[in-house]
């Protein structure tokens, strides 16, 4: 397989990532994306379908994570190790927030405060799993940067995105700060995605 072919796949599967992504956060808000939680977030079909996009997000996320492994192991090996061990470990924390997303299924009946709870419980998953996720967005900036087949302006996009998505750490990050943050990283990843997906990556590339 071609360098540029490599790259349009990466793209193609980036892009459903967005896809399913943002679908469920818009069926969920406030479980599977932004907004508020509300004690009847958990009931309906809308619901179940929002978490189930979600995890559907989840592993094409893991299948980018190991495609960009792929692509920027001939610039250097350890980093894109680096990065695909930071970016797996993002995805399962995720994974395991969806199991909190279910919880509320079998007990709101009987407890619709616990299943709030569940609720918030993820929320706080969700802010380490972006801890893991800004770290792998560090590497991955470096290693745009310093390939020879990718803007390096999308390297710096990706890392500064990183930095944004660490501020995860710090308590109480102020509700405008953190959607410039999220609007930074859909952004940085959206600008990588339409670049591979329209233009692959240049010749020079030693892809396989």
């Amino acid at each position: 397989m071609g360098p540029a072919t490599f790259a349009r796949i990466t793209g193609a599967t980036y892009l459903l990532y967005f896809l399913t992504a943002i679908g469920g956060a818009l069926l969920a808000p406030g479980v599977s994306g932004p907004g508020t939680l509300a004690p009847d977030a958990f009931s309906g079909s809308t619901y179940q379908l929002g978490v189930a996009l979600g995890l559907v997000s989840t592993c094409l996320y893991l299948a980018v994570v190991g495609l960009l492994y792929r692509l920027f192991l001939p610039v250097n090996g350890t980093v894109a190790l680096l990065a695909l061990v930071f970016g797996v470990m993002g995805c399962a924390v995720t994974a395991f927030g969806t199991v909190l997303q279910h919880a509320p299924l079998v007990v709101a009946s009987a407890d619709p405060e616990l299943a709030l709870v569940f609720l918030k419980v993820n929320a706080q998953a969700l802010h380490v799993a972006l801890v893991f996720f800004g770290t792998f967005q560090l590497f991955l900036g470096y290693l745009i940067y310093r390939s020879n087949f990718l803007p390096r302006l999308i390297g710096v996009l990706i890392a500064v995105a990183g930095v944004g998505w660490l501020t995860a750490l710090g308590p109480g990050l102020p509700a405008p700060l953190a959607i410039v943050v999220a609007l930074l990283g859909a952004v940085a990843e959206g600008a990588l995605m339409l670049w591979l997906l329209v233009f692959g990556v240049r010749q020079t590339s030693s892809v396989t």
